[in-house]
């Protein structure tokens, strides 16, 4: 097995991947009224079947993502998770009595499931799964053997050249034959038999690593070929694969967003975000999974994370506000260790106790995923900045939203499209009065925000 550190490392950057659909299709991302999606990171499945009932559902989430539940190797570690040695639902977050009853419940709350999906590799080395299955890096009995994996057993090692990246073993890893169609039928089995439980939607992890023609004769075989897909395609410039390629597959995390926004809410203006999306060279809008960090980036340091406090806070809520992407608020727990798994096996007792950072549930960002689903469909309108680290904007007449992230305090007379009326400003639940004319004066201190919008009018 690669040293740790390694293979840390190496999943970092890679066991993130994006849930999309085919842009041809009647849907654009992700399917429905409710885009936002609460990634729930290694908590276990019948935490996360009570988080939806009790927040996700009542908050407007649309969408929960869960870690992977097929059977994987032994250890605390958190990136154990990615290294699958069988696709029985037989993992440390539960089995599949109750990641069936959480798909359940989420359901009955009004909340989809997507599923962390890894079907680039297999794991690393040799030993008993987390179901009792045994394994060694090639032979995995009753679902692979050393003729299902690719040729190439060294690690990637060049990312400007595609055979490399796409047949060669990411950290190490076991790196299986998509091009064969045995691996092609193992693979779509295992989403199908997910999809039998009333799974919405995958996240495929690693997807850069498979080609997208594999890919999508995966996707064909399913009982659902329209199903909510995400890939995990990161850009690099130069580099042979890019994300543009992903999209006929589905939508696909578009990770510049996140380093951007990391870059401009520390270094830079954020009145340079005024056209902040496809002006940028992102990806179109209606195929882009966009996120503040997620769980290999907070750890890599290429992102905010919740360690940037009120920073991290107020880009969840720009990212929330700003109609491009279908967004992904991180919910993860606190570590010192990078490689650290979760607190209490997965087990959530309660928010913010046992280190579980619960970021889906910090006010702050929970209630702009209402403020969202209200302004669905609004372009934005009456941009306001100061030329430096206050800006806000309308989302035509249904919110409006100012973000002051100066070192003091500022008051301003907004103007906005709303009609005029008394609102509730989510963010700290004061209100607002807007008048005849549109506008309303407001102070906002340091580092905080305001979110107003229609049908919210008291607190």
């Amino acid at each position: 097995m690669a040293r740790r550190t390694t293979l840390s490392a190496a999943l970092l950057l890679a066991a993130v991947a994006s849930v999309g659909m085919n842009p041809t299709s009647a849907q654009a991302s992700p399917p429905g009224t409710k885009d936002v999606t609460a990634v729930l990171f290694e908590w276990k499945y019948a935490s996360v079947a009570k988080e939806c009932t009790s927040t996700l559902g009542p908050a407007g989430y649309g969408y929960v993502q869960v870690s992977p539940p097929a059977e994987h190797i032994q250890g605390a570690q958190w990136w154990t998770s990615y290294q699958p040695v069988s696709y029985k639902i037989a993992g440390r977050l539960g089995d599949r009595t109750a990641f069936q009853n959480m798909v359940s419940t989420c359901h009955a709350a009004g909340v989809k499931v997507v599923v962390d999906t890894v079907i680039n590799h297999m794991s690393a080395g040799s030993g008993t799964g987390t179901g009792g299955s045994s394994y060694t890096k090639y032979n995995y009995p009753g679902l692979y053997s050393s003729y299902d994996f690719d040729d190439c057993t060294s690690q990637i090692s060049n990312y400007a050249d595609r055979w490399n990246v796409q047949h060669c073993e990411l950290v190490g890893l076991a790196d299986l034959d998509t091009g064969e169609s045995y691996v092609r039928g193992a693979i779509a089995g295992y989403m199908n038999d997910l999809l039998t439980l009333g799974v919405d939607g995958f996240r495929i992890d690693a997807a850069k690593h498979i080609d997208t023609a594999d890919l999508a004769n995966i996707k064909s075989r399913l009982t659902n070929p329209s199903a909510y897909w995400k890939q995990e395609v990161i850009y690099g410039a130069g580099e042979a694969v890019q994300p543009t390629e992903y999209t006929g597959n589905g939508d696909v995390q578009e990770f510049r967003y996140a380093y951007d926004l990391k870059r401009v809410f520390n270094n830079e203006n954020l009145a340079y975000l005024k056209n902040y999306g496809e002006a940028w060279g992102y990806l179109n809008s209606s195929v882009a999974g966009v996120f503040v960090d997620n769980h290999d980036t907070e750890r890599n340091g290429s992102t905010l994370t919740y360690k940037d406090g009120a920073t991290y806070t107020l880009a969840n809520v720009f990212m929330l506000a700003w109609p491009y992407g279908a967004p992904d608020v991180n919910s993860g727990y606190e570590w010192s260790d990078a490689d650290a798994g979760p607190p209490n096996g997965g087990t959530v007792n309660a928010c913010w106790q046992d280190g579980w950072k619960c970021q889906h549930k910090w006010p702050e960002i929970m209630r702009m995923v209402a403020f969202r689903n209200a302004t669905r469909g609004q372009a934005v309108t009456n941009w306001w900045d100061n030329g430096g680290d206050a800006i806000a904007f309308g989302r035509g007449s249904k919110g409006y939203v100012a973000i002051n992230h100066e070192s003091g305090s500022l008051s301003h007379t907004y103007q906005t499209s709303l009609p005029a009326g008394t609102y509730c400003n989510v963010q700290n639940n004061t209100t607002v009065t807007v008048n005849s004319s549109g506008q309303f004066t407001a102070t906002l201190g340091a580092h905080t925000a305001l979110a107003i919008y229609a049908g919210k009018s008291s607190c």
